[in-house]
């Protein structure tokens, strides 16, 4: 059966061929708005809800976290940064802070003290810095915050932690302190380096009052650039075919963290080899390759959370299925 399924998505552009993805938009699968599937880069099946359209872009909430990570892997490859030094920040240098590595921060396991989802919502530090008392500054905010544990010895899935790394990738490109100047260097340095070689066009990035993108959160692109961006997730490889993000540090951020094996650096990982992208509310960019073959299946909507790990299993079982037998 799974040999079969894999046999039909190759076929998938056959007049009349059945759409893999439409469980997708089953009423049980919450408020799905658009789906793109693309099997060995080639478009097996794309499809919106009524109201939604290629005019669109779609928010990506934490999938924005994958992108950070692809542009902190640049610098890396640049020399610029290290992954196993201390991170680069000088508000750490005096506490025990000043161990942490980039390494651990991009696996969620920094130690630093954090409530991602609270009991009430207002209780939850990221919604307190995204959109109530932080926006003015969210990387000093979050920079602040003392350690709760060892630094590598737990993970906490931690959104501030992202906005951390983009302030990292913003003072590494720019001295500026000024909030115009500061965006500028870091929306040049996406378009020139990650956006503009896989093709995107739609890449709409936000930032706080300081300029420092809001790299776990805020990133706006159509479904069609989002999967642009499932294709360099995949192998690193621009819309020409080059090579714009390192094997290497590809390699790392599929490598499950030592605190998490369901994920790796600033990416989620599934037991059957899949990698993705994801975001509250249910935004999925799932990639993965075997046997000469390969698939980026991207959903975007608005499912409650409570829900989503119900229904999770239903994109890989059907990103998998365009895959070829382990």
């Amino acid at each position: 059966m799974i040999r079969a399924a894999f046999a039909s998505l190759l076929l998938l552009a056959v007049p009349g061929a059945a759409a893999p993805a439409d469980p997708l938009f089953g009423a049980d699968q919450g408020d799905t708005r658009a789906v793109l599937m693309l099997v060995d880069g080639k478009v097996a099946q794309k499809r919106y809800a009524a109201g939604y359209s290629d005019a669109n872009r779609f928010i990506s909430w934490s999938m924005a976290k994958s992108v950070t990570a692809l542009l902190v892997g640049m610098l890396m490859t640049d020399g610029r940064l290290q992954l196993d030094a201390p991170a680069p920040l000088p508000e750490w240098r005096n506490d025990a802070r000043r161990t942490i590595t980039l390494r651990q921060l991009l696996n969620m396991s920094s130690g630093l003290r954090h409530i991602e989802v609270g009991q009430p919502v207002e209780n939850s530090d990221t919604n307190q810095t995204l959109f109530v008392s932080g926006t003015r500054d969210m990387a000093a905010r979050a920079i602040a915050r003392p350690l709760a544990f060892r630094p590598g010895t737990h993970f906490n899935y931690d959104s501030l932690t992202s906005i951390i790394l983009a302030e990292i990738v913003t003072r590494t490109l720019t001295p500026s302190r000024d909030p115009r100047a500061r965006a500028e260097a870091y929306r040049r340095f996406a378009e020139e380096r990650l956006f503009g070689p896989a093709g995107v066009k739609t890449a709409f990035l936000e930032f706080d009052g300081s300029g420092t993108q809001i790299g776990g959160s805020l990133i706006h692109m159509s479904l069609d650039d989002w999967g642009r961006m499932g294709r360099v997730l995949l192998d690193g490889k621009g819309a020409d075919g080059r090579q714009i993000v390192s094997p290497e540090w590809l390699a790392f951020l599929k490598t499950p963290a030592p605190t998490n094996p369901r994920y790796g650096g600033h990416v989620w990982l599934s037991p059957n080899g899949l990698v993705s992208m994801r975001g509250h509310l249910g935004q999925f960019v799932f990639t993965g390759a075997r046997g000469g073959h390969s698939v980026v299946l991207i959903r975007l909507g608005n499912t409650r959370e409570d829900r989503l790990d119900a229904i999770v299993p239903t994109f890989e079982r059907i990103a998998g299925a365009a895959l070829p037998p382990a």
